[in-house]
């Protein structure tokens, strides 16, 4: 009689099949808003990833260029996924520069949206990737620039002088976020960058250095 009884008090201090549904239910659910919660945080993060692997591109094609006492190309494509070519253009052996950096995904080249003055005032915006502003004309458009040895960017490989000095600017963002929007800027003359995000104002938007 007491074995009975004692195998009862067993039996009562497990667990149902409804509770432990219920539980399992619950682990879910609070999983399933965690991950949401998660989802901005990681597409910001993408964002930032390809804000940094843009700027440190540039940077070291223009370091190379200096170490190296030669030219390097900077290749911008929209080819999905979109990346960056630095490259030697006189390829030579042992070379360390010469890299392709991809963006991370759902971040692209993107023109920012009307009503955002262009950093440092490089053309009209209407291009994701807007380089080729020199001295002697504002083409723009351009989307290959070249760094020289005296850590200038220019149009040219030859590395021909003042009126070929290479500015422009890139933008970058998630597609329908406008809020994701970064950009990079390039000073021909001086071979510097600059970084940017965009922030909504009253009436439209300003770009803020990072």
């Amino acid at each position: 009689m007491k074995s009975l009884k004692s195998n009862a008090r067993h039996r009562a201090s497990g667990f149902s099949l409804i509770e432990m549904l219920t539980v399992v239910a619950i682990i879910i659910v609070m999983a399933s808003v965690t991950f949401m919660s998660l989802i901005p945080v990681l597409n910001q993060e993408r964002v930032t990833n390809a804000y940094n692997t843009t700027l440190s591109a540039l940077r070291q094609a223009r370091d190379c260029s200096v170490a190296q006492r030669t030219s390097y190309s900077v290749s911008f494509s929209t080819s999905t996924p979109n990346s960056i070519a630095v490259a030697a253009t006189t390829p030579f052996a042992g070379d360390p520069c010469t890299s392709t950096f991809q963006l991370p995904t759902n971040v692209i080249f993107l023109a920012p949206p009307a009503g955002a003055t262009p950093p440092d005032g490089y053309g009209t915006g209407a291009n994701a990737i807007d380089f080729g502003y020199t001295p002697s004309s504002n083409a723009g458009g351009g989307t290959t620039l070249y760094f020289c040895p005296d850590g200038s960017a220019q149009t040219a490989s030859g590395c021909f002088g003042s009126g070929n000095w290479d500015g422009g600017v890139v933008y970058l963002a998630r597609t329908g976020d406008t809020g994701s929007y970064r950009a990079v800027d390039l000073w021909g003359a001086t071979g510097r960058v600059h970084g940017w995000r965009l922030y909504p104002k009253t009436g439209g938007y300003q770009w803020l250095r990072q």
